[in-house]
């Protein structure tokens, strides 16, 4: 791995700068993101929103280590991706990203500790009891009690809190989560979101939602928007207002 690089600041763990993507050239390329400027600090559940077509989902795989920018920096848990091949990009998404997906993406013949213990086989983490530590994982998520089922036995609120405690495991310093909530009803959706910003509390870990739901504003630390391959706001929404208050102003956003 490369060396590691000064943080800006103690507690950021991912910066991206000046973040360009290409895709293609001449009349056929394409521009997906145009220069983006982004910070993911330790205690933070910050949202990622934006309409459809706005760069969301190639800034995601560029935070994730899943692509490569054209132009500007990425630091990771105070390394430089810069000039790291697919293999180097591999390598630190597998010790520092947890991927949290909307479609869950668990292994349907695998129970819920088998497939938190893939994450662990995946992260080559040494860990002296693999079923124990996915047994704690699962037990942050409040699924301790449904280790064995098979994925065909849980709820869709229960899958993706498989897929949360399965991104847990190993202790990544970045979570990134793709539409956590978009395939959930709200009761579930607002469980899962506040589970998220229960773990965003840990000092060592920052957790980036990207996400359409307004329901969710109400559990961010901080909420970024970006439309046409720019950042065009950032808030820090005030989390003292009441929760049933909050949740009417976003619903009613």
């Amino acid at each position: 791995m490369n060396q590691a690089a000064q943080a800006t600041q103690p507690n950021v763990l991912l910066e991206a700068k000046g973040i360009v993507k290409v895709f293609g050239s001449g009349e056929s390329e394409v521009r997906p993101l145009k220069g983006v400027d982004l910070k993911l600090r330790a205690g933070e559940l910050t949202l990622l929103m934006g309409p459809s077509g706005s760069g969301k989902t190639t800034l995601l795989s560029i935070l994730g280590c899943i692509l490569s920018p054209t132009e500007g920096a990425l630091h990771l848990a105070g390394y430089s991706t810069e000039g790291l091949d697919a293999e180097g990009l591999a390598n630190l998404r597998r010790k520092h990203v947890g991927f949290v997906f909307q479609g869950y993406n668990l292994f349907p013949t695998m129970t819920a500790s088998e497939n938190v213990m893939l994450a662990l086989d995946v992260r080559a983490k040494p860990v002296v009891d693999p079923p124990g530590h996915a047994v704690d994982a699962l037990s942050a998520v409040g699924l301790a009690h449904r280790a064995k089922a098979f994925p065909a036995k849980l709820s869709g609120g229960e899958k993706q809190r498989v897929a949360i405690a399965r991104a847990l495991a190993g202790k990544p310093s970045v979570i990134l989560a793709d539409e956590p909530t978009a395939a959930l009803d709200a009761e579930n959706g607002r469980a899962v979101m506040a589970l998220l910003s229960e773990v965003a509390k840990d000092p060592n870990r920052a957790v980036l939602a990207v996400t359409h739901d307004h329901r969710t504003l109400v559990y961010a630390d901080r909420i970024i928007r970006i439309e046409d391959g720019r950042i065009v706001s950032e808030e820090c929404p005030d989390k003292s207002k009441p929760r049933d208050n909050a949740e009417a102003a976003a619903n009613d956003h």
